[in-house]
C-alpha cells in the first residue's frame, strides 16, 4: 500500500509525529470519538463554499433533524456537555416564564438560587457541565417519596443520565417523568452513547416523555465530534437557542459552523438509513472472534460482557488476565499501545481488558486478534 492508502501511515499525522490509533476500547473522546460516517465530510465540504446566516441555517437543520428523530424541535451545539450545560440554562428560563437571554448567570444575582435534580448513583464528571450554570446539585436516592418531596419552586429540572450502566440506584426514567411533571418540573435526559439503538433518538422523548434528550455527535451517530444533539419539546429547543451562540449568553462559546451543522444532519440522517440489526450482529461476530481466538491461553479466561461500557445493546470480550500468563493489565494495555499500529483497549477491573467492536473498521478486529495472540504467547514462550 501505498502511504495515503494505508490508514495506520497517515502523512498528516506523520508530520505531526502523532500515530493513528486502532480503536478497541470505545468512542472515547480523547481518541477522537468515532471515524465520520461516509456522506459527512462531503456535506461538511459543500458547506464551506458559502458564507451563509448561521441562525438560519441552525433552524433549517433543527426542522430537519426534528422531523427525522420524531421530535418536536431540535437543536445541534458543540457536543453533549455544551448541551447538558444549554439544558439546564433553557429551565431555568423557563422557570422564569420565557425562552430569553438571563445575562446575570452564572451567578444568579436576580435569578435567585436553583437547584438541578440527580440520583445519587448518577454523580459523574460531566456534573461541570450543570454545576457551571451556578445551580446547586440536590442529590436523591431510588425513593419515590424522597423525589417527590425535593421539588420546590428554586427546582430548575431533573437530569437523568441514561444507560443500563447509570440504572443501579435510581428510578426507572418513565417514573421519574411521571412524578416530576406532576409537579410542574422538566426532565432532560443525558443520552450521550446511547446509539445504538437508533431509536433512542426518540425513545426518551416522544415516548417516555422526558423535555429533552441529549446526545454526542461524534460517537454512535458518527458525525462531526465537535458536535451534540439535543432533542424534545419545541420550548426548550427555543430557550436552549436564545441562550446559544452566537447570541451573547453563557452559551456564547458553545457553537458550531456550518460545515458542523451540515456534517451532523447528513451523519444522523445516514444512521437512520442504516440496517442496525446486521450492524450489531458484526459486533458479536467480532466479540465471538476474540472469545474463540484468546480462549486456551495460558492465564487467560474470556467472556462475553453485556451491555457496552456506555449500556449499549451490544457485547465486549472481556479478557481476564491470570498471573500465570505472564502479563499484569496495564503492561499489556502498554504494549499494545506501543505497537504498530497503536491498538487502544480499556482497563475492566484490576485483572480485564474490555474489547470493544464498535469502533473498528473492517478488518480490525482480526488485526486486534493476532497482536493480542503474539503478546501473550510470548510471555508463555520465554518462560518455557
Amino acid at each position: 500500500m501505498t502511504v495515503t492508502e494505508n490508514r495506520y501511515g497517515n502523512e498528516v499525522y506523520a508530520e505531526l509525529g502523532v500515530r493513528p490509533v486502532v480503536n478497541a476500547a470505545a468512542t472515547l473522546t480523547r481518541l477522537g470519538g468515532s471515524l465520520v460516517a461516509p456522506p459527512v465530510l462531503p456535506a461538511m465540504a459543500a458547506a464551506a463554499r458559502n458564507f451563509v446566516d448561521i441562525v438560519d441555517l441552525g433552524r433549517a437543520v433543527g426542522r430537519r433533524l426534528a422531523k427525522a428523530t420524531r421530535n418536536e424541535a431540535a437543536y445541534v451545539s458543540n457536543g453533549a456537555a455544551a448541551l447538558l450545560t444549554l439544558g439546564v440554562i433553557a429551565c431555568i428560563a423557563r422557570s422564569k416564564g420565557g425562552a430569553y437571554v438571563i445575562e446575570d448567570l452564572p451567578y444568579l444575582d436576580k435569578t435567585g438560587e436553583k437547584t438541578v435534580i440527580l440520583f445519587r448513583s448518577q454523580r459523574n464528571p460531566y456534573d461541570y457541565a450543570i454545576r457551571q450554570v451556578g445551580v446547586r446539585i440536590v442529590e436523591v436516592g431510588p425513593d419515590p417519596a424522597e423525589l417527590e418531596g425535593v421539588f420546590d419552586d428554586r427546582t430548575a429540572c431533573v437530569v437523568y443520565f441514561a444507560g443500563a450502566h447509570f440504572a443501579g440506584g435510581a428510578l426507572p426514567l418513565e417514573q421519574v417523568v411521571r412524578i416530576a411533571h406532576k409537579s410542574g418540573v422538566p426532565v432532560l435526559v443525558d443520552a450521550a452513547a446511547q446509539v445504538p439503538p437508533v431509536s433512542s433518538l426518540w425513545h426518551f422523548t416522544t415516548e417516555v416523555g422526558a423535555d429533552g434528550a441529549i446526545f454526542s455527535g461524534g460517537k454512535g451517530l458518527r458525525g462531526p465530534q465537535s458536535t451534540g444533539l439535543m432533542v424534545g419539546k419545541e420550548w426548550l429547543i427555543a430557550a436552549a437557542r436564545v441562550n446559544g451562540a452566537p447570541n451573547h449568553s453563557l452559551g456564547r462559546g458553545m457553537k458550531v459552523g456550518k460545515e458542523e451543522l451540515l456534517g451532523l444532519l447528513a451523519a444522523v440522517e445516514w444512521t437512520l438509513q442504516q440496517d442496525e440489526p446486521a450492524l450489531l450482529a458484526a459486533y458479536e461476530a467480532s466479540v465471538e472472534k476474540w472469545i474463540t481466538g484468546l480462549s486456551g491461553l495460558a492465564g487467560i479466561w474470556v467472556h462475553r460482557g453485556y451491555p457496552s461500557e456506555a449500556g449499549q445493546p451490544h457485547g465486549r470480550a472481556i479478557v481476564e488476565i491470570g498471573r500465570e500468563s505472564g502479563w499484569s493489565r496495564d503492561e499489556l494495555i502498554g504494549a499494545l499501545w506501543r505497537g504498530d499500529p497503536a491498538i487502544a483497549v480499556a482497563p475492566d477491573g484490576p485483572r480485564a481488558i474490555a474489547l470493544n467492536p464498535q469502533t473498528l473498521q473492517p478488518g480490525e478486529d482480526e488485526l486486534v486478534l493476532a497482536e493480542l495472540q503474539r503478546l501473550l504467547r510470548s510471555r508463555t514462550q520465554e518462560d518455557a
